[in-house]
């Protein structure tokens, strides 16, 4: 196409791409890890709570009770999140949605950063929720914001852009919870409150960007807008290619009715790209990489390394992780989708294999220990390649603007959904397996790989129109 040659990446694009990410995806990511370092120190506290209201001792399963709910209350928050995803992105746009979002982050940050002072474990509860609630709705609205804000050539890269911010906010997350900086009973509410500090940052720079091209032509039917938010976007006038596509693609979706799940749900045409997409979020989820997240320090005790020393080795890990989050921003454009999918989950099925083996020999010589640390990070790096970023985008580019909504809505909750069982489910089951708990893993990935070999299409550099023909040809087959 010939506007690809003309307009590519420049300065107004980068800090749309910032302010739409940094503000949103790090509340995903930080949330999702900055529970783990003060866990004990949390407890101590809910325990000593507990013990002023009621003058009894309390017992351990109680504190365990309580805290594992606030810290799986942040999915069941997410789910809620993804479901109004569809509402919020048509009622009040992409860009209008994210800045509303900010207001459950105020809430959260005020909740969970003084429940201390308030000797109330219920705060941590409510604003793990609210928190739970806004990431839930970031995983839908800044990937669309996104994907439509993007050149067709960069979609993919500029998609990717929310995995990266989450890998960094994680690693911040696991640095900002050392003893030696915030995670100290003194300072562990500060540690929880941080979540703000981006969302002031979303709310000083996204105002300043324009709203999504595609929705004001498609929503409110603003031609002129639309072609000056997109004018601002690629820093040139000449955007008229870009702009007839936008105009066939609205309207080609006029020739349908408006699309709601049920429609989706019993049209082939949209249920192939609905169930590529959700199977996509599933496989992300249940790849295990929240497993070795969390098996990670265990495994380097096991290599006898001391607790501060597998501290560190985490966030080494989690520096890996950032780094081929990066390093699959430029692949993503060059090998595409499809190639990094597979690559990245048949090689953490490889990885998983192996590392089970070793979890079965892991006592008896310290070559295996050794080895199994290296398998952890091989590990993160395949997921990182790929089943890490690119289910987040593929969602919006799957489908066209009249469905988009709704299927991001579905594929987020289900995203969320499946976060949550992993959450509930793992620490049971390793309990009962051990490290043989990765053969679950194993086999599910297989399953995933074989998956995206036979359905998942490759959709890079491919407009809205050329996918949803696809589709619709797939269909009727």
């Amino acid at each position: 196409m010939p506007y690809i040659k003309r307009v590519g990446f420049n300065g107004r694009l980068a800090f749309a791409i910032t302010a739409a990410a940094l503000g949103s995806s790090f509340q995903h990511g930080y949330n999702t890890g900055v529970v783990n370092a003060p866990q004990r120190l949390i407890e101590e506290w809910i325990s000593s709570v507990r013990f002023n209201r009621t003058g009894e001792e309390v017992e351990q399963s109680q504190v365990t009770m309580i805290w594992s709910i606030a810290v799986s209350i942040f999915c069941v928050g997410g789910m809620l999140g993804g479901c109004i995803t569809g509402f919020v992105a048509e009622r009040f746009g992409r860009k209008g949605g994210l800045l509303l979002n900010n207001i459950l982050v105020a809430l959260a940050a005020i909740f969970m950063g003084s429940a201390k002072a308030a000797a109330s474990y219920e705060m941590i509860i409510v604003g793990r929720f609210l928190i739970g609630v806004n990431s839930g709705l970031n995983a839908g609205l800044a990937p669309m914001y996104l994907a439509e804000i993007s050149p067709i050539h960069l979609r993919g890269a500029v998609g990717t852009v929310y995995q990266l911010v989450i890998t960094i906010s994680i690693l911040i997350s696991q640095i900002l919870g050392l003893e030696s900086v915030l995670g100290t009973e003194r300072a562990w509410p500060a540690l929880l409150a941080i979540t703000a500090i981006p969302a002031i940052f979303q709310l000083a720079t996204l105002p300043i960007c324009p709203e999504s091209p595609k929705f004001i032509l498609n929503n409110r039917g603003k031609e002129l807008e639309a072609q000056r938010a997109l004018t601002w976007l690629r820093g040139t006038i000449e955007v008229h290619d870009e702009m007839d596509e936008m105009k066939n693609e609205v309207e080609a979706a006029k020739l349908v009715p408006k699309v709601t799940l049920r429609e989706m749900l019993f049209n082939p045409a949209l249920r192939i790209p609905l169930m590529i997409s959700s199977m996509l979020m599933i496989a992300q989820q249940l790849s295990g990489i929240n497993a070795v997240m969390f098996f990670s320090t265990k495994i380097f005790t096991m290599a006898q390394l001391v607790e501060e020393k597998a501290q560190y080795a985490t966030l080494g890990m989690g520096t890996m992780n950032v780094f081929m989050t990066v390093v699959s921003l430029v692949l993503v454009e060059r090998a595409g989708r499809k190639t990094l999918l597979l690559v990245g989950f048949s090689g953490m099925c490889l990885t998983t294999i192996l590392l089970t083996i070793c979890m079965a020999y892991v006592t008896q010589a310290l070559w295996v220990s050794y080895l199994s640390i290296l398998l952890v990070i091989v590990f993160v790096v395949m997921f990182a390649t790929g089943p890490g970023s690119i289910p987040w985008f593929m969602v919006s580019e799957l489908f066209n603007q009249s469905a988009r909504p709704a299927a991001t809505s579905f594929a987020v909750a289900i995203n969320w959904t499946a976060n949550f069982i992993v959450g509930l489910a793992f620490l049971p089951l390793q309990e009962i397996m051990g490290g043989y708990v990765f053969i679950i893993f194993s086999i599910l990935q297989l399953i995933f790989v074989f998956f995206i070999w036979k359905k998942v299409p490759e959709t890079k550099n491919k407009t809205m129109e050329e996918i949803s023909s696809m589709f619709r040809q797939r269909s009727y087959q």
